[in-house]
């Protein structure tokens, strides 16, 4: 009889609960990690976005935690970690912000007020000391204003700034502007220039009246203060007044309201003139403010004295009614 064959069993094994072939532990395991990533950095952005004393709060609590638990749960440091949030801390912030720009407008304006003080004492101190000023000195006012530091040189009886209806400055008018200007230019500020007459009615044939000549003497004062070295762009507006803002008003004909007032302007009034002058520029016509961009310009095609001369004897330019401008005039 023949030996029984070994019987061989194969058992099959499924495998289950785990996904893959080294199953799903590392998923887990990856977003634990993103997790604290994003926690981390969560934390870095709080605490780069968090004031010098929230921060000294959070300090105060790691350093002694025991404090909260020794008070019943009520926090002793100087933030609150309790439950109660106050909902206007934005608007706390908010209102900090604003205090602060308000503070630090203060402190600019103060800044330039003491500036402007400075200033006011070094030229009371140049006429004191300046002998081609001292004896000026009763012509020479100077105040500090809302709008800055004002300087007027005003006329006297028996010695006016200009001729009678004239826009041409005096010597010692010019005098006092030439040593007055190096001192004008220290300051960043900006300056105004304005002309006063008295209240005497004064009016041409040609309709030339106390509005040009005020405006003519102003300008007088801005090219010699130019010409003694004042830097051009300084100077923000030149204004003729004619007898609209006296000095004395109860003496509208007093010679001291004939005068050039120079205004050292605080910041606030230079923006303002700056805001004047916009809404002027948007209310003005196109053409008219093309016009007044063109004043000041040099003409073109000026001919020179011989090329005229040649045009008149070929006929090309007629004698009669005609103004001619030559190179140099």
């Amino acid at each position: 009889m023949a030996e029984a064959q070994p019987i061989i069993v194969i058992k099959k094994i499924k495998k289950g609960g785990h996904e893959g072939h080294h199953g799903g532990s590392w998923k887990v395991a990856y977003a634990d990690f993103v997790t604290a990533m994003m926690a981390f950095f969560l934390l870095l952005w709080l605490l780069s976005a968090s004031n010098d004393q929230t921060l000294s709060g959070i300090a105060d609590y790691f350093q002694n935690p025991s404090a909260i638990e020794a008070s019943g749960g009520r926090s002793t440091s100087m933030i609150d970690l309790g439950s109660n949030i106050d909902v206007s801390k934005g608007d706390d912030n908010r209102n900090r912000e604003s205090d602060s720009f308000e503070n630090y407008s203060e402190k600019f304006e103060q800044m330039e007020m003491e500036k402007l003080e400075d200033l006011k004492t070094e030229l009371e101190y140049l006429i004191d000391n300046n002998p081609d000023l001292n004896k000026f000195k009763d012509q020479i006012l100077i105040d500090i204003t809302r709008d800055g530091l004002q300087i007027q040189i005003i006329d006297k009886a028996n010695r006016p700034m200009f001729d009678l209806a004239s826009a041409v400055l005096k010597p010692y008018a010019k005098r006092i502007l030439t040593e007055m200007a190096p001192v004008l230019s220290e300051l960043p500020n900006n300056i105004s220039i304005s002309g006063h007459t008295d209240s005497r009615p004064y009016i041409r044939k040609d309709g030339y009246s106390n509005w040009e000549l005020s405006s003519d003497r102003a300008n007088a004062a801005r090219r010699h203060l130019v010409a003694s070295n004042m830097p051009p762009e300084k100077i923000v507006r030149v204004v003729g007044l004619a007898s609209k803002v006296p000095l004395y008003k109860d003496k509208a004909s007093d010679p001291a309201n004939r005068r050039i007032s120079i205004m050292v302007l605080k910041k606030r009034a230079e923006d303002k003139i700056y805001r004047e002058m916009g809404a002027m520029q948007e209310t003005l016509p196109t053409p008219v403010m093309e016009k007044l961009s063109r004043i000041g310009e040099e003409p073109k095609n000026i001919a020179t004295e011989q090329e005229v001369q040649n045009k008149i004897r070929s006929g090309t330019v007629r004698r009669s009614g005609v103004i001619v401008r030559f190179r140099g005039e």
